[in-house]
């Protein structure tokens, strides 16, 4: 396990936050008690802060007809969907809520070039609200694998108030590397083939890079899929 990389500067300045506070308890008039109070705290609000950042170290064998999931958290929904942003297909919906307490760093799921990314402003509805998908910030991303299209929504929370995703159209992708990081608290979409083979369940809980949320369709399967759509 290391930590985010674009954490350092976030976790650096809250500690000097956390510093400067604590020097003026000890130079100001407060009793003995307060001050020990406040540097718990501190030094709690700093540990979250560390411990929020940390990033999985090991990337998921490759294979590219399994879909690993891309967040930590909880599936909230599993469901058939039309998806009319990019893949203009019906598919399968399956959506992770991730706590503050889950890793907040996305892995892509899949291997393959980006053929679509969006970044959309929105509301900043509880993450697990039915519209959220639809109304709140978010990220699009569709994955071309050669054989499969997939999307893949990083969607802001009542919490989250910023996303990170440094893709762009034409990227090529590896299965296992980084997709971007959402701060405090949010939900992770992903839009799959409706031939596809989903091995979760609702309420199930999931890690990033570990484990398989779907196998995706054999190339025939694919093919004719995309002919009919």
């Amino acid at each position: 396990m290391h930590f985010y990389r674009k954490a350092y500067t976030v976790i650096l300045k809250y500690g000097l936050i956390l510093a400067v506070v604590n020097i003026l308890l000890l130079i100001t008039d407060v009793g003995e008690g307060t001050r020990w109070w406040c540097a718990g705290v501190s030094m709690a609000g700093f540990l979250f802060i560390w411990f929020f950042f940390r990033v999985p170290g090991k990337k998921p064998p490759p294979d590219n007809q399994l879909v690993y999931t891309p967040a930590d958290g909880m599936v909230v929904v599993l469901e058939e969907v039309m998806e009319e942003e990019c893949l203009h297909t019906r598919c399968i919906q399956v959506s992770i809520f991730m706590s503050l307490l889950n890793v907040h760093w996305n892995s892509l799921p899949v291997s393959g070039r980006v053929v679509y990314y969006r970044y959309h402003p929105g509301k900043n509805l509880v993450a697990c609200h039915p519209k959220s998908s639809l109304l709140n910030e978010r990220t699009s991303v569709a994955i071309d694998t050669g054989t499969a299209r997939i999307k893949v929504c990083q969607v802001a929370g009542l919490i989250a108030r910023r996303i990170i995703c440094r893709l762009k159209e034409g990227d090529r992708v590896q299965q296992g590397g980084e997709m971007g990081f959402i701060l405090f608290g949010s939900r992770v979409d992903i839009y799959l083939p409706l031939s596809s083979i989903v091995v979760v369940k609702m309420g199930d809980r999931v890690r990033v890079n570990r484990d398989v949320i779907a196998r995706l369709p054999v190339e025939e399967e694919a093919g004719s899929e995309k002919a009919g759509s």
